[in-house]
Parts: C-alpha cells; sequence; structure tokens
C-alpha cells in the first residue's frame, strides 16, 4: 500500500508543477493553478500527505516563476501546507465549508504577513489575484475530487484511505 500511496502523491506533486506553469496575472509571478492537486491529495490520501503537495507545489510554483519573493516562499509554502491541511481535515464533513475557509485563508489572511513585511500596497494588489486563483483551484478540486475518489477507493483497500 505504501508504494500506490507514494506514487499517488508523486503523481499529484507532478501535476502541481504542471499546473505552476498555468499562471494567473498577478504582481507577483508565483499565483497559479498549482494548488488543487494538493486539494486532491488532503482528500484522497489524508491531510497531512495534501499539506506536503501543497508544501511542494508552491515551492515549485515560486521556483517557476523565478521566486519573486525570496526566501519568504518558504514563509508561503508553510501557509499553503496548513490551509491544504485544514482543507483536508474540513472537507470530510463539509466541503463548503472547507473551500470557503480555503479560498478566505488563502485569499485574505496568508498574505497578511506581507503588510508587515513588504507594505500595505503589496497586500492590496496581491489580494484580487489570490482570490482568483484560489476561486479556480478549489472549483477544479470540487469537480474533480467526486470522480478520483471512486478510483482511489476501488483500488486502495478501504482500511488504507485516510478519510
Amino acid at each position: 500500500m505504501r508504494g500506490k500511496m507514494v506514487s499517488g502523491l508523486a503523481m499529484l506533486t507532478a501535476l502541481s508543477v504542471i499546473g505552476a506553469m498555468i499562471k494567473i496575472p498577478a504582481i507577483v509571478g508565483s499565483v497559479a493553478l498549482d494548488v488543487f492537486p494538493a486539494l486532491l491529495a488532503a482528500v484522497l490520501f489524508g491531510a497531512g500527505a495534501g499539506a506536503v503537495v501543497g508544501a511542494f507545489g508552491h515551492l515549485l510554483s515560486a521556483l517557476a516563476g523565478g521566486f519573486p519573493l525570496g526566501p519568504m516562499h518558504l514563509l508561503i509554502a508553510v501557509e499553503m501546507a496548513v490551509l491544504v491541511w485544514v482543507f483536508g481535515r474540513l472537507y470530510k464533513n463539509n466541503k463548503w465549508i472547507a473551500s470557503t475557509l480555503f479560498i478566505i485563508g488563502n485569499s485574505f489572511v496568508a498574505p497578511i504577513p506581507f503588510i508587515f513585511l513588504m507594505n500595505t500596497g503589496f497586500y492590496l494588489g496581491i489580494v484580487p489575484s489570490l482570490l482568483i486563483g484560489s476561486i479556480i483551484n478549489t472549483v477544479i478540486a470540487l469537480v474533480v475530487i467526486p470522480r478520483l475518489s471512486s478510483l482511489v477507493t476501488q483500488r486502495i483497500p478501504k482500511g488504507d484511505v485516510k478519510q
């Protein structure tokens, strides 16, 4: 079972890299379609696995964008891991609450440290792009999760899939 899970997470991380190449216009070049594979991983393989894919997905997206914020991308990767973990934990109870909290957290809460690290103008400039990116990533995940969950549960014994 361990091999199947690792393979699945590797494929979702690779999909995150592909999504990282699809950029959303923003003042910083790392807003992309890189998080929906992490949301998939959080639901299909568990919140912790999704958090790992989310952190790596953001770092790979930032790498593709040339690390425009430098080492601050490590902070963003941690924030992304936490947000994806929360999404994974809440999804099994209510997917709409999980989705709403992810969108609000990723769009408005996660960039708050940049008010202090950069300035308010940066925050106000990045929020619209983050909001659009969060909505697109979440909608893709909500459409794909039900279709893939049946494949994962059919191929992996029930006790091995973390709900």
